[in-house]
């Protein structure tokens, strides 16, 4: 994809979801997962590339005690469709045993990815592994036992974009939570 084919992409898609209307569901999404987590001293984990926009908003209105680290898995390679299998990028340095941690990423879609980062947090030993996603995708096929504990909105099952979740490697900076045209 060229910069010319993300401008053009952008100026069709389908807009879901505003900014004002993004930052209204985080600003509600911290709320109440600060419920849960603020007596936890989590371990929180952003899931790069998609989650860093969400892990952001989210560090910046919570007012607990926690530490911070990333990891990069991913299914995609800067495709729209994921493969069979969890590509390990980075893995996170801060240990997670004994930990609560908590998954911060964009979209829970097919919930392979989720799935498969989740048990590599149990396999090292975290005491409890919390997810958080800004968007969850109606996606039918998805297996109806993948799900996450906190999720700031929900999207049709359409290509969605924006706010951390790329198109083809573009549009991770989106200014609002967008459906590709015409899918």
């Amino acid at each position: 994809m060229s910069p010319e084919q993300a401008r053009a992409t952008l100026r069709d898609a389908d807009c879901l979801y505003s900014r004002d209307a993004v930052e209204t569901a985080i600003d509600r999404l911290a709320e109440r997962s600060a419920q849960v987590l603020k007596d936890r001293n989590p371990l929180v984990l952003g899931v790069m590339n998609g989650g860093v926009v969400l892990m952001g908003g989210l560090l910046t209105r919570w007012s607990f005690p926690m530490q911070v680290d990333y990891l990069h898995a991913t299914r995609y390679r800067g495709g729209t469709r994921g493969g069979e299998q969890l590509h390990w990028l980075a893995r996170p340095q801060t240990p997670i045993q004994g930990r609560t941690v908590v998954i911060v990423d964009d979209i829970l879609d097919g919930g392979i990815t989720l799935e498969g980062i989740q048990a590599f947090c149990e396999e090292q030993g975290a005491e409890k592994v919390y997810s958080v996603v800004l968007v969850e995708k109606a996606n039918p096929e998805r297996d109806p036992a993948i799900t996450v504990d906190f999720a700031a909105l929900e999207v049709p099952d359409r290509y969605v974009f924006g706010y951390g979740m790329d198109y083809e490697d573009y549009l991770r900076n989106a200014p609002g939570i967008f459906a590709v045209a015409n899918q």
